[in-house]
């Protein structure tokens, strides 16, 4: 195995476990033996578990940012592109797997106490909040718009984590196109 290859196979299994259980509920032994590595090879990739998380946080954004895009980048029109991100979010959110945004989890158990994955979360939604920001600006809208669209589609991940109910998704996209429509008006 490639140091890449074993590098990348022990993050997706990191990511994987950390996603399904939490990642305090996962030791670095279980790691090691889902991943097919030795402990001693593990702790030379990754000289602590916390520079696993923050590989799976990185892993997580470029994930993110690449499904994101690709749902987005067929829409036609600027509004269409915004409310693409709702889209993208109520097949996610419909997934049997889905146990919510696995950055607020990450940040949830390790935020207060993890400076590097603090940064490493925040750095991810600010990401995404420029994304939206461009997106907006794009469509024509009041930049006052898009912190609004985000808080649409964080809650819309929030709630479709805690709830059974699978039309959180859905009603946000509602709200954001409201909220589009609305903007788009003459003052």
């Amino acid at each position: 195995m490639t140091e890449t290859t074993l590098r990348d196979t022990v993050v997706a299994t990191a990511d994987d476990l950390f996603y399904r259980r939490g990642i305090q509920a996962v030791g670095m032994d279980e790691l090691r033996t889902e991943a097919g590595v030795s402990l001693k090879r593990l702790y030379r990739e990754f000289p602590s578990k916390d520079a696993i998380v923050l590989a799976v946080l990185d892993r997580r954004t470029r994930g993110w940012r690449q499904c994101l895009t690709a749902r987005v980048d067929v829409a036609t029109t600027p509004q269409d592109k915004l409310l693409a991100i709702y889209d993208y979010i109520i097949e996610w959110t419909a997934e049997e797997t889905f146990r919510g945004c696995g950055f607020i989890n990450t940040f949830g158990e390790l935020g207060s106490v993890n400076p590097d994955v603090a940064e490493a979360v925040r750095a991810h939604k600010e990401g995404f909040a420029e994304y939206v920001a461009e997106l907006t600006a794009q469509a024509g809208l009041d930049p006052a718009v898009a912190p609004q669209l985000v808080l649409l589609a964080e809650g819309a991940q929030t709630m479709a984590a805690i709830s059974p109910d699978g039309a959180w998704a859905a009603a946000a996209r509602d709200a954001a196109k409201a909220l589009i429509a609305t903007s788009l008006r003459p003052a």
